[in-house]
């Protein structure tokens, strides 16, 4: 079992399929994604709304009753989506007023356009963080620069891809700065930035409530290429770094071939890994929650890679159980609460089990 954050990389097209042994594409084919936009759009849109509300009840009591008026009659509130995909929020959003009757304002871009200015509360009581966004190159809608001070955030792409160059770290830093509220949380997405704080929140859960009802897979950490003494199964996979989707992961055929592998990971700057047993996947799930709204992707694999989360794949929704709701809700625990994440579940072809 894995838990993702459900957020995509910067540069992506296609919703993230489910992944086998890790996790959140790159295709031979264009496969249908395993989640029907609207339904999710839909869900995202209600949470937030209902968030962005309660900020907004919550600011207009600290403001003076004058202010109060102003803002009400004149001000929407911004909502600043980070994506730079292919979803338009504003036409989502289209509409939308908050309890208060503000209006809301859409503002999309992806990370590589902000660059983010925060103050202090002694600095500036009122505008503790400003956006710069700069402009796109689609020339479209949402590809004009602009400069804002976001009320809330909805975060829909990786913070970090596997490049080096694609590393935003530093704008999501800067929010987290000035404490603009996010769903999900910015602290939450600030800890799903590197697998093993993950991987240990994880275990915490299934030290509560047992192998049996919390399965994960089993897995060894190295700090560094000097820690790698793996005592595990062969074939294993070594996974390198922070990264997803494939990245820096790969299929260790025995302890010869670890001690070849050990070699190019002490080229890696120091990097961590970790490694597990290789599993043949049957098939695979992805377990997606929104709010309390659940459903269940089945994805089978067609292309014969072993790293069933890239190449091609069939996708359907499957009933969710008992079991599957379990493990979505304790992962939606982790890191003070998850208003949106998913479970990738692999169903091993020699046990059946999950």
């Amino acid at each position: 079992m894995v838990v993702t954050l459900r957020l995509r990389p910067s540069n992506c097209t296609q919703t993230p399929r489910p992944a086998t042994r890790t996790r959140q594409q790159q295709a031979c084919a264009h496969t249908p994604p395993p989640v029907i936009q609207h339904h999710g759009a839909a869900c995202a849109m209600n949470s937030l709304l209902q968030k962005v509300g309660l900020l907004g009840a919550r600011l207009q009591t600290e403001r003076p009753a004058a202010q109060t008026e102003v803002a009400t009659a004149a001000q929407p509130a911004i909502l600043l989506v980070i994506q730079a995909d292919a979803y338009d929020w504003v036409d989502i959003f289209a509409g939308c007023r908050l309890h208060d009757g503000r209006p809301v304002r859409v503002v999309q871009a992806g990370w590589d356009r902000l660059v983010v200015t925060a103050e202090s509360p002694a600095m500036s009581g009122t505008s503790p963080v400003l956006v710069h966004v700069r402009p796109g190159g689609s020339g479209g809608r949402g590809s004009e620069g602009s400069t804002i001070k976001p009320d809330f955030l909805l975060v829909r792409n990786e913070v970090r891809g596997g490049p080096h160059t694609d590393d935003w770290r530093g704008a999501l830093y800067g929010l987290m700065y000035a404490g603009v509220p996010s769903v999900n949380s910015l602290q939450s997405i600030y800890s799903f930035l590197e697998r093993p704080i993950v991987q240990g929140e994880l275990h915490k859960i299934q030290r509560r409530l047992g192998v049996e009802q919390f399965p994960v897979i089993a897995q060894s950490y190295f700090a560094t290429h000097t820690a790698m003494m793996y005592g595990g199964a062969f074939p294993a996979v070594l996974k390198v770094g922070h990264a997803h989707a494939g990245l820096g992961k790969m299929r260790v055929a025995d302890h010869h071939d670890w001690e070849d592998v050990r070699s190019v990971v002490a080229m890696t700057d120091g990097k961590y890994c970790t490694a597990e047993p290789y599993m043949h996947g049957e098939y695979d799930l992805r377990i997606q929650k929104i709010g309390p709204h659940l459903r269940v992707f089945r994805r089978t694999d067609m292309s014969g890679n072993w790293k069933t989360n890239t190449g091609c794949s069939t996708v359907e929704e499957v009933a969710p159980t008992a079991a599957y709701r379990l493990w979505a809700e304790e992962a939606a625990t982790l890191f003070g609460g998850l208003d949106i994440c998913t479970v990738d579940v692999l169903h091993e072809r020699e046990t059946g089990k999950e």
